[in-house]
């Protein structure tokens, strides 16, 4: 079922909203809908494009599905998660971000409904960029949001996956960023930027966050950390060597889970990884380049929920326990 909610008041919005309407309501096709509408066919697949992107449509499915349900109860079970989601295939793409993205975006719409008072910490990533992007225009009531861990480069560029911003946009929510970046140059500067003041009353309230919302990254060559300029190539390589696969909020993980030290640690801005202990921490994570990092962070017994792909549920479960 498609339904149409609020978006902005202008003339376009209102024509985005009346071609969605037409296209996923109606049932008639984009060219259809040009014709109805009197525009040329790339209109109308804009206006479309533009509803989806500004939260104007959303879909419902009602029913299980089964295979899925069955994934979720062996992760649980197997990872000791309170809470799992396991979403359906329906591409083949080696980072499934818009099924991860969707279904990322209606925890956190159903977190944000729950009308109850809570402070949301938030990472950053390709990933949790997806979730943001599906998340539909709503009122954040008293909810508001935190980073968890610098969103800017080493150099103090932006970061194009930090989501604090758009979040803050999308709900109208107080949303409070940490204007830092992820690692310090040296260990020194890190102690100088911890030091500020506003940036340490960032620090305190991440710390006290009722919901850590993360992604999990890799130690590949292809990492998001890597490419957005936040961990240098050779760093990274480090890492790798010295036994780093899995990544959650600036901190790295061995193959079996263990706390993996490296020479970022003594200069990431993040939550520390001792407060993540006994934490509710849900992450949202998936895709075939993603798998063994995944199982490493779930082997290390942080995380309490876990929404994923099939695919990359069946290889967790399949994989045989560690120890």
């Amino acid at each position: 079922m498609a339904g149409i909610g609020n978006g902005l008041r202008d003339d376009e919005s209102s024509m985005a909203t009346r071609a969605a309407w037409l296209h996923y309501a109606g049932g008639l096709t984009q060219s259809e809908v040009a014709k109805r509408l009197g525009l040329t066919s790339l209109k109308a697949h804009r206006l479309i494009t533009r509803a989806n992107q500004e939260g104007l449509v959303k879909v419902y499915i009602d029913g299980e599905v089964s295979e899925c349900v069955v994934l979720e109860t062996a992760l649980c079970k197997r990872y000791g998660l309170d809470y799992c989601e396991v979403v359906p295939e329906f591409d083949d793409e080696a980072l499934p971000l818009k099924a991860l993205g969707i279904s990322g975006a209606q925890f956190l719409k159903r977190e944000i409904e729950r009308g109850e008072p809570a402070l949301i910490g938030v990472g950053h990533g390709r990933t949790l960029a997806a979730c943001v992007e599906y998340l539909p225009r709503t009122s954040a009531g008293s909810i508001r949001f935190v980073s968890l861990l610098g969103g800017l480069t080493r150099k103090f560029s932006a970061n194009p996956h930090d989501v604090i911003h758009r979040l803050a946009e999308r709900t109208g929510a107080e949303a409070y960023v940490m204007p830092v970046p992820m690692f310090a140059n040296t260990a020194e500067d890190r102690a100088v930027l911890l030091g500020q003041k506003g940036v340490s009353e960032v620090f305190d309230l991440a710390r006290s966050a009722d919901l850590l919302f993360a992604g999990i990254g890799t130690t590949e060559r292809e990492a998001s950390l890597v490419a957005t300029g936040m961990v240098e190539q050779a760093e990274m390589a480090e890492v790798k060597r010295g036994g780093g696969v899995g990544e959650l909020l600036g901190h790295f993980f061995d193959e079996n889970g263990k706390p993996f030290e490296t020479s970022l640690s003594g200069r990431v801005l993040a939550v520390e990884r001792e407060d993540l202990r006994n934490r509710r921490i849900v992450a949202v994570a998936g895709g075939k380049v993603k798998a063994r990092a995944i199982k490493s962070v779930l082997e290390s017994r942080y995380l309490g929920g876990l929404i994923t792909d099939e695919r990359t549920a069946r290889s967790l479960v399949e994989e045989k326990p560690v120890g």
